[in-house]
């Protein structure tokens, strides 16, 4: 896959990368860099640390409904990644989840589908795009070009898509590792990697 286009590819400063992990469903890790250099892989791991970014039992609640859409993908026998837009004051936007194979949709993906759902908005600032699958760069390219200013993620263990350079752009991203959400990923991927590659571009 190659380069989004960008007016420039030179990380923001600050940004924040936050991890909320489910052990004893409390730890919490917020990086914050002024480093111009590139973000690194974020290590979902350690103590509990006080996190200044999203709550967790909003953001669990949110990717619930993000996890909703992916199971309903997968009943119509399509690819299981659901997600979920929600306004600023937490308002509920758009839902809709990967439908590539459903509809014979290349460009149907979790997050352009939630996105289509939420209609035309004056603006996107300070709106959260949930998913339960790291968002591969085509839908971290529209998480930039409207300016939606977090993502939360399920898991990136399956796939890690463009969430470093998201971060690197002022994005923030709470990334969850949700167990559902790999056990649900890896399970398809076994038994439909051709699929699989497909939807990924390999």
């Amino acid at each position: 896959m190659g380069r989004l286009p960008a007016e420039d590819d030179t990380p923001r400063t600050p940004d924040r990368v936050t991890c909320l992990t489910p052990r004893n469903g409390e730890s919490r890790i917020s990086l914050r860099r002024r480093s111009r250099s590139p973000l690194p892989a974020v290590a979902c791991a350690g103590p509990p640390l006080e996190s200044e970014g999203m709550d967790q039992s909003e953001a669990r609640e949110w990717l619930a409904t993000a996890l909703a859409e992916a199971r309903a993908g997968l009943a119509e026998g399509g690819i299981p990644i659901g997600a979920a837009l929600y306004g600023a004051d937490g308002t509920p936007l758009g839902r809709g989840h990967n439908r590539r194979v459903q509809d014979g949709d290349p460009s149907m993906h979790a997050e352009t589908a939630a996105f289509r759902a939420a209609g035309r908005q004056r603006s996107y600032r300070g709106t959260t795009m949930v998913t339960t699958l790291s968002p591969c760069w085509y839908c971290s390219g529209l998480v930039r070009q409207f300016g939606i200013s977090r993502v939360v993620i399920g898991e990136a263990v399956t796939f890690r898509g463009g969430q470093d350079w998201l971060a690197g752009h002022g994005v923030e991203i709470v990334l969850l590792d949700d167990p559902e959400c790999v056990d649900l990923m890896r399970a398809f991927i076994e038994h439909h990697p051709d699929l699989w590659n497909e939807d990924i571009g390999d």
